[in-house]
């Protein structure tokens, strides 16, 4: 089936039942000529115009205090004074002058990760700041209309081949061998088309979920299975069927989740940590269930018998890889996905390091892990000027312990409690780690986040 008439489809279908959120036709608002300035226009639509850059930002994936900040410049430059309050889909604001004030709240369809489309809204904002209340109401809606119809840059089955790339170099740093990675990269990749391929037809988010996974699983057990037949690959390698769901990880909102919370955005916090928790339970419970239908079980993987130097050396290459591929998923350009991949090889690295050679406890490694990518990312971030967020999340959503979560929800699901609260333990407290190593290299480095006010 064509593009075309996929879209085609869609729009047919939206006509019928219309949108469930409905679409903010932004031109048709606007009661202010093209000719004034923005700082001269009305109070509506200034506030409009503050309201729509925040909610654009907000589809993109960023956190509460982006959000916010990006909102507060837009409203400063047109003479106004902004009060926020920012969830994971909706803000809800005001915005006032020396004689009126004008309440708003506006509302996401879903909500996703777009790391190309914030690098554009950053850099329209860097203008906006010079100049914005010199431009007209027209001139930045229509600005703004030009970056939100900007087409994502890879199709559905580049993404899915990024998602492969990025699970087979994920199973290899959990210790899987070659036929492990070979198996993850076809089971992630048809596992991540087929969500894609849902998403663009506006399925509902659990059952994209459901349905990436299943497509995953079943695809590495007959991978498995023809390897069995045709290379005389042993069963043993069931275990890697993990490897090839990790893509579902939420990794963007669990660490967006504790960077709001640590600047008290409460709200946003809370409810991106929700939605990062419903998107695990959905995906380890329809993984468990599969793997109980295939007779598949996550044992431990077999040793690979490396050298320290050379298990050190591939982990640097292995990190660069899955890094890049979870970068290219967000839809990042290939420089920025290259960039994320070269800071998250050192931090992921690094982490495994004082694992295996120090023994430093998960939590304690991640948290450093962390910390180093978040200030390779500043020094990075001044000579390359891409959004900070867009460096720093993707270089660590490698580290956040997917195995460790599915493991906690199948022992559990068979009555193994014990056994699945020590995974439980484990994942929590890295998870918790990453993000508090993030907050405190930008503690460190950006005197803006460091202050509260």
């Amino acid at each position: 089936m064509t593009t075309d008439s996929t879209d085609s489809q869609i729009q047919q279908r939206i006509a019928k039942y219309g949108h469930h959120h409905m679409q903010i036709p932004w031109h048709d608002i606007m009661t202010s000529d093209n000719y004034t300035p923005a700082a001269k226009a009305t109070l509506v639509d200034r506030s409009l115009i503050v309201g729509r850059i925040g909610l654009m930002l907000l589809s993109c994936g960023t956190g509460a205090w982006r959000v916010r900040d990006s909102m507060n410049i837009a409203a400063r430059q047109m003479k106004m004074t902004c009060s926020a309050e920012i969830g994971l889909t909706s803000i809800e604001y005001t915005c006032m002058d020396e004689h009126q004030s004008y309440s708003q709240s506006l509302s996401l369809a879903s909500t996703g990760v777009n790391t190309s489309k914030l690098t554009k809204l950053e850099g329209f904002m860097k203008m906006f700041e010079q100049r914005g209340g010199e431009m007209t109401i027209g001139q930045i809606h229509n600005t703004l209309s030009k970056i939100a119809k900007a087409k994502e840059l890879y199709s559905p089955i580049k993404v899915g081949l990024a998602a492969g790339l990025a699970c087979a170099a994920f199973i290899f740093l959990l210790g899987g061998g070659p036929v492990e990675m070979i198996c993850c990269f076809f089971g992630a990749s048809v596992g991540n088309f087929v969500r894609r391929k849902l998403i663009d037809h506006h399925i509902t988010l659990i059952a994209c979920i459901a349905m990436a996974i299943l497509a995953a699983c079943l695809t590495y057990f007959f991978v498995l299975n023809a390897g069995e037949v045709l290379f005389h690959v042993g069963a043993r390698h069931e275990a890697g069927y993990i490897g090839a769901m990790l893509f579902i990880i939420p990794g963007f909102p669990f660490i967006t989740s504790g960077l709001d919370m640590s600047k008290l955005d409460m709200a946003s916090g809370l409810q991106r940590l929700t939605y990062a928790l419903m998107i695990i339970i959905v995906a380890t419970m329809s993984g468990w269930l599969v793997a109980m239908c295939l007779h598949l079980r996550p044992q431990n993987f077999l040793p690979l018998g490396l050298a320290p130097l050379t298990m050190a050396l591939l982990r640097m290459v292995m990190s660069f890889c899955g890094v890049f591929g979870f970068s290219i998923m967000f839809n990042s350009t290939v420089r920025l996905a290259a960039l994320a991949g070269c800071i998250g090889a050192v931090g992921n690295t690094l982490r495994l390091e004082l694992v295996d050679l120090v023994h430093m406890p998960g939590g304690a490694a991640a948290f450093l892990g962390a910390l180093t990518a978040g200030l390779l990312a500043s020094v990075a971030r001044r000579q390359v000027g891409y959004p900070r967020i867009s460096i720093t999340v993707p270089s660590i959503v490698i580290m956040v312990p997917g195995l460790y979560m599915y493991r906690a929800m199948y022992n559990m699901g068979i009555t193994s409690v014990s056994v699945g609260a020590f995974w439980l333990v484990q994942a929590a407290l890295i998870v918790i780690a990453l993000p508090m190593g993030l907050t405190t290299a930008r503690i460190l480095t950006d005197p803006k986040w460091r202050h509260n006010g």
